[in-house]
This record gives structure tokens, C-alpha cells and sequence, in this order.
């Protein structure tokens, strides 16, 4: 007669070290944890952006030296903002094209316009939300969360500016420029129309094409390059 054998104990799993404590979904990844002894776990999450400053776009240009007129420009910025913002730096592999850069942003976005500083930063937000440029919706959302010095602004058009309680001016313009974003070979006189109607002169219209343009063509170099915002935006004017 076969006599059945004994049936062997499942093998007892290894314990997972205590030092090395597992991540569960819905665990705070930057929080310290502490293992079942109550030991601190000494490992660290990364944060999303923490390579963002060091790694700015995919592609290895290196950097030419900056003409002096750039160098007090690169000053200048760190001196306001702290920082010098990492779409110039992008830019430093080539003097002619960095200066041209600067002299564009600069003429649209801070010389004197019929559209104030802080709508011609609502354009760009709404148009890099459309083509989803996540260094100018860094960027630009933390401009216009300082400048209308309202968070909850910022946040709403980064994700869908029609959600925004805008007045009839901000919505019109946003509209156009979005528009021309999207379908600028259906812009025409009725488009024109709807701004005069909102309060704007033609020039303001010039101008809102013009800032929406710059921004499509910026939204575009930024996302063929992996173009990285300072992660230092991502924290300014949360209130």
C-alpha cells in the first residue's frame, strides 16, 4: 500500500526590511515615514520638477557668451525675479537669436499697449492651454496669479479660461485669441467686430493678434524641445 506524504508548509515570504517602508497609493510621497520599529525611513520621493533648472530642453546646444548687453539683461532678471527665467537661458546657444527673443517679448509684452500687462499674460495662458505648452502655462499662470494677484484666476485659465467670471472685454479677447489659435482661417470681420463691440481699438486688436502669435510660435519651440519652466514658478503668488 502507497502511503500518501505529508503535505510540505508553503514557504514563509522574506520580510520586506524595515528601513525600505513600501509606497501605497494615496501615501504622501514628500512626507517621512516611519517603518513598523518607528525608525525614520531615510529615502526621499523626488518631486516632479526637481531636475527642471538643471536639465532645460532635450537638446544639447551648449551655450554661446552672451554679449554684454545680454549679460546685464541676464543680470537684471535675476535681480527681480531671483532667477534668470530658463527660455532665455534655452536661447544662449545663439547671441542673434537670444536678442531677438528678448526684443519680441519685450515690445509685446511690456511696452505700451491699449491692452494692460496683465491681459496681454491672460492671451498667453489661454493660448498655451489650448496647444498645452506646459512651460508657458508654468511660466505665464504664475504671471498672471501675480499681477491679478488672484491664484484662483491663474488656476482657471490654465485649465479653461471660459469657466472664468471674465467681463465682456477679457472674454471677447480670449475668444479672438483663441480662435486664432485654433482656427485662424476662420477669423473674419464678424471676429473683428465682436472686439470693436468689447471696447477694443484696431491698434488693440494688432496687438492681441500679435501677442497670440508670439505665443503659438513659443508654445511650439518649447514643446519641440521639452522645454522646462524654473521650478520656482511653480510655487510664486499661491497666496
Amino acid at each position: 500500500m502507497r502511503h500518501k506524504s505529508a503535505k510540505k508548509p508553503a514557504p514563509t515570504p522574506p520580510r520586506r526590511p524595515a528601513s525600505v517602508p513600501s509606497l501605497h497609493a494615496g501615501e504622501d510621497a514628500g512626507a517621512m515615514r516611519e517603518s513598523k520599529e518607528g525608525a525614520p525611513s531615510s529615502r526621499k520621493a523626488k518631486g516632479a520638477a526637481d531636475h527642471d533648472d538643471a536639465v532645460i530642453t532635450a537638446l544639447e546646444l551648449g551655450s554661446a557668451q552672451l554679449t554684454p548687453a545680454m549679460q546685464a539683461y541676464f543680470d537684471k532678471c535675476a535681480e527681480k525675479l531671483g532667477f534668470v527665467p530658463n527660455v532665455l537661458k534655452a536661447y544662449a546657444f545663439d547671441m542673434q537669436k537670444l536678442e531677438a527673443f528678448v526684443a519680441m517679448y519685450n515690445d509685446l509684452m511690456l511696452a505700451p499697449s491699449g491692452l494692460s500687462k496683465l491681459e496681454r499674460e491672460m492671451i498667453a495662458v489661454a493660448v498655451s492651454s489650448h496647444n498645452r505648452c506646459y512651460y508657458c502655462l508654468v511660466a505665464h499662470g504664475a504671471a498672471v496669479r501675480s499681477l491679478a494677484d488672484d491664484s484662483v484666476l491663474g488656476e482657471l485659465l490654465v485649465m479653461n479660461y471660459r469657466a472664468a467670471r471674465l467681463d465682456r472685454r477679457q472674454r471677447a479677447m480670449l475668444d479672438f485669441a483663441v480662435k486664432l489659435t485654433a482656427q485662424p482661417w476662420e477669423i473674419d470681420e464678424a471676429d473683428r467686430k465682436a472686439l470693436r463691440e468689447a471696447g477694443f481699438t484696431d491698434r488693440d486688436i494688432w496687438d492681441i493678434a500679435a501677442v497670440a502669435g508670439f505665443f503659438n510660435m513659443s508654445n511650439r519651440i518649447a514643446s519641440a524641445t521639452d522645454m522646462r519652466p524654473n521650478s520656482a514658478y511653480h510655487r510664486q503668488s499661491r497666496g
